[in-house]
């Protein structure tokens, strides 16, 4: 089983507010001349980088339940405007809505092994609007 990535989605109320926050933020980018890439910047480096890298996913925690994965592309170390070290979690443009799990909530990022991280969900499933995901997550039906 792989190794992965689990983190707070904070501002999302779902994973198609997340898609439309990575649409804008890449037509941003194309606009600008900026490099055209999902990323997300966190402060600690994963020691494990290299296992991340070989088939990892960064999972995403929205309203206290594993939603959605992007695809671990690259890790970079940076330094920011303020010469302060971080490090650039490069995301695949595609986000894949998940089972979705329950998890409370936790500061920075975690360690996910792949066998305790959510199935993807088909093609069907993916559809089902988000009320009605919701609520049949509720039931314990998705």
């Amino acid at each position: 089983m792989g190794l992965n990535l689990i983190k707070l989605c904070v501002g999302a109320e779902s994973v198609e507010d997340l898609q439309m926050w990575s649409v804008e933020r890449l037509d941003e980018m194309r606009k600008s001349g900026a490099e055209i890439c999902l990323f997300h910047t966190t402060r600690m480096m994963p020691k494990r980088a290299e296992e991340l890298l070989d088939g990892g996913s960064l999972y995403w925690v929205i309203k206290g339940k594993i939603q959605a994965r992007q695809r671990l592309v690259e890790i970079r170390r940076i330094t920011d405007s303020e010469g302060i070290r971080r490090c650039k979690l490069m995301l695949d443009s595609e986000i894949i809505s998940t089972q979705w799990q329950p998890k409370r909530a936790f500061q920075g990022w975690r360690y996910l092994i792949g066998d305790e991280a959510p199935d993807d969900l088909d093609a069907t499933q993916a559809a089902i609007p988000p009320q009605l995901k919701a609520e049949l997550a509720e039931l314990g039906l998705l």
